[in-house]
């Protein structure tokens, strides 16, 4: 199971652009704990840090599209490190400053969360250049989804770790001058150095002129939902059968299971269109997610959400294929990074809708909420099938195997083209 992953870590390049781009996206993926655990220290209520880290996640939202028609317009370099250095500067202004002043605290955020560089959509476009062989791509996209559920089972625990050791607001600034250093490895690499965007028609609107890239951000957007509402249900569920005990295994269940199965669905080539693969993928992540309305005990529970989770990484890798070939010519960062900030704003929908159901419901019927959205998601991509099917018509026709195992001609990969 572990040779195609070798053979991905063992092309030049490909193990520390992968190291370089997750630890640079530490700041991000461990913001909101880090924020919530500092503004308590500084004895600030939940209220407010809660508020903080949600302004974060909207400046973040905004900005890693705009960054990422950036870097395709300028290069990795020129976008990804100044970005990392303002961002970090930012949160280490806001560890220093405090929480004496709101408006300062509130500033920071935003722009924090506004240049987090789009370390995240920049990979993505480089794989096709570092790998041999455009087969290898959907391996490369699916380590990528398991090694992002492993930054965010290890970056919190280092958050953690960090305020044992020292304090909360040494563990701010810690996490972000190591994202600055990730940014760092990642930006110097010659591939990062060399890539240079496709030739690019002028639209302000960029990468979503792509009827195809569209149908698939609003299918994801009730994923995120899907995905945002089971962490408020947890916490309900866990109330009543042991507290936050219960709640950790059971969000590291639902990462365990979908490091499970996105190392599962990258160890081999699968025949037919992406497209309807994933119309495949999404229809069981939402019927796996129906079992947590059972609610059974503690341990039964936590192997459902183990089953819940299995879905969601490969449908997250088999998403990132289709992205590239939607991608209009010359956007592909920044349609990445479009799929970043979907997944992101519908989490953040999710955990607001699933309080509310939560509280007149009961966990139930917050477990109800990620089911109903994944079937949302699923109708959503039957509804664009059309769409789905036609890639983005300015891509390159050339053999491929990834989507016909008969080898016939199809769109490659669009960012293959691309140093």
């Amino acid at each position: 199971m572990a040779a195609g992953y070798l053979e991905i870590l063992r092309a030049r390049h490909a193990a520390r652009l992968l190291t370089g781009t997750l630890v640079g996206r530490l700041p991000n993926a461990t913001a909101a704990i880090a924020v919530v655990l500092f503004v308590r220290a500084e004895g600030g209520t939940y209220s407010f840090a809660g508020a903080l880290a949600a302004v974060y996640g909207a400046a973040n939202a905004v900005g890693q599209p705009l960054l990422g028609r950036l870097v395709d317009l300028h290069g990795q370099p020129r976008v990804q490190l100044p970005a990392a250095i303002v961002s970090g500067l930012a949160m280490a202004g806001f560890a220093l400053a405090g929480v004496a002043s709101p408006v300062l605290a509130y500033a920071a955020m935003i722009v924090a969360g506004l240049f987090t560089p789009p370390l995240e959509g920049g990979l993505r476009a480089l794989w096709p250049v570092v790998l041999r062989r455009d087969a290898q791509v959907p391996t490369a996209y699916a380590l990528d989804a398991v090694a992002q559920e492993v930054m965010f089972t290890v970056g919190p625990l280092l958050v953690t770790a960090c305020v044992a050791l020292w304090s909360a607001r040494v563990a701010l600034v810690v996490i972000n001058v190591i994202g600055v250093l990730g940014a760092l490895s990642v930006v110097v690499s010659p591939p990062s150095r060399a890539w240079r965007s496709g030739p690019r028609e002028a639209h302000w609107l960029g990468a979503l002129r792509s009827p195809g890239l569209l149908a698939l951000l609003g299918a994801f957007l009730f994923v995120g939902i899907a995905l945002g509402s089971i962490t408020v249900a947890a916490v309900s569920y866990a109330d009543g059968h042991g507290g936050d005990g219960v709640y950790g295994w059971l969000m590291a269940a639902l990462g365990l299971g979908a490091l499970v199965g996105g190392t599962a669905y990258g160890v081999r080539q699968w025949p037919g269109a992406p497209e309807r693969r994933l119309r495949v993928l999404v229809g069981l992540l939402a019927v796996c997610y129906l079992p947590l309305m059972l609610m059974p005990g503690a341990v039964a529970m936590v192997l459902l959400t183990v089953l819940a989770g299995v879905f969601l990484a490969p449908c997250i890798a088999c998403a990132f294929i289709i992205v590239d070939r939607h991608a209009p010519g010359g956007t592909v960062t920044e349609a990445f990074s479009w799929l970043v900030t979907t997944f992101t704003v519908g989490a953040s929908v999710g955990t607001g809708l699933a309080g509310p159901v939560v509280q007149a419901g009961g966990a139930l019927w917050g477990f109800a909420v990620p089911g109903a959205a994944g079937a949302v998601s699923l109708l959503v991509l039957l509804a664009t099938g059309g769409v789905l099917a036609a890639p983005a018509g300015g891509a390159v026709v050339a053999p491929s195997p990834e989507n016909d195992p008969n080898r016939a001609v199809e769109p490659r990969f669009s960012s293959g083209d691309r140093a």
